[in-house]
């Protein structure tokens, strides 16, 4: 139940960042990638913004033997990228610059009720489960992209 209660509170404080730093609004995010109009930088200071807690903290917490309220971290286990994590990226990427919208900022930018974020939200789960139905059947062979290191760092790698 605190598993359910934390991550509860982080997805609502990553939701009011989100908010507060304008991210949930799209034409924030085109306004980034408009370099030849008006560009707008604050993407630029949000997720800059971002790294700085990020990086450090995520040094701090590797170094503990066991997340706080799992059994083990969730890290990559491979170093090199695939065709599949360039192609996803890539594919991201252009439906982040068509829409202004990537998954958390549409997921905050629900409770306006506006027909493109119902229409985004709609069809990255509709993306979602064909993700899953194709990939993450029992009867695909293909190895999984990241593993559990029960108990541990990041001895498996990463």
């Amino acid at each position: 139940m605190s598993r359910i209660i934390v991550a509860l509170f982080a997805g609502a404080l990553f939701g009011v960042g989100l908010v507060v730093s304008g991210m949930a609004d799209p034409q924030k995010v085109i306004g980034f990638l408009d370099f030849a109009g008006d560009w707008d930088p604050t993407l630029l200071f949000v997720m800059g913004g971002a790294l700085l807690v990020t990086m450090p903290a995520f040094r701090l917490i590797l170094k503990r033997p066991r997340p706080v309220l799992a059994d083990g971290f969730d890290l990559p286990t491979k170093s090199a990228p695939e065709a599949r994590l360039i192609g996803g990226a890539a594919l991201f990427g252009l439906g982040w610059g068509l829409s202004g919208f990537c998954p958390g900022p549409a997921v905050a930018a629900l409770s306006t009720g506006l027909t493109p974020v119902l229409a985004f939200v709609a069809s990255m789960l509709a993306g979602m489960a064909a993700y899953a139905w194709f990939f993450d059947r029992p009867d695909n062979l293909r190895s999984p992209v990241g593993a559990r290191v029960p108990g541990g760092g990041p001895e498996g790698g990463g």
